[in-house]
């Protein structure tokens, strides 16, 4: 069977609200401080000027950079693997096999639930990556239920199951 793409996605801009809000608070307090000494002066230094444009700037640059830095992160669950690939400019993809996927839980803070948002955790026997976080994705549950179908699914078609050898033996 050929490996097909389910579900591909990222995660939401919502992580980096409080960052927008106090950038945008940051870059209206310049701008309103350059627009007051523009009209209390006759002629203000033009060094001024461009020291409070070039502040003005800086966190809107944040504000940017933050955003391209969550819009990087991709998710992507195929049939087979469960893909993330990181990075602006330097891209870095790890892959885990979705037969290695032991236990699923489903986080959703309120902060998150209030835009029907969520994290999943994954517990993997992988050793790089024991623990697999999906960051702030839409609707959680359902996405946690595709995972989990295609996981069984994965184990079926591979004739892998799972022992674990953690658990006491009652004598």
């Amino acid at each position: 069977m050929e490996e097909t793409t389910v579900w591909k996605g990222c995660s939401s801009q919502v992580l980096n609200l409080k960052t927008f809000l106090v950038c945008g608070l940051i870059a209206i307090l310049l701008l309103a401080a350059m627009a007051m000494m523009v009209s209390n002066a006759e002629k203000p230094p033009a060094f001024l000027i461009w020291t409070d444009l070039i502040l003005f700037l800086a966190p809107l640059a944040f504000a940017f950079r933050k955003w391209l830095k969550i819009q990087s992160r991709v998710y992507e669950l195929t049939t087979e693997r469960l893909l993330f690939t990181r990075g602006i400019f330097s891209k870095q993809t790890d892959t885990m096999e979705l037969y290695r996927v032991k236990d699923l839980t489903v986080l959703q803070p309120f902060f998150l639930r209030l835009f029907s948002l969520g994290n999943i955790v994954l517990q993997t026997s992988d050793r790089t990556t024991p623990t697999f976080v999906i960051e702030a994705v839409r609707n959680p549950k359902e996405f946690s239920d595709l995972i989990r179908n295609n996981v069984e699914s994965c184990r079926d078609r591979k004739h892998v199951g799972e022992l674990d050898m953690n658990e006491k033996i009652n004598e």
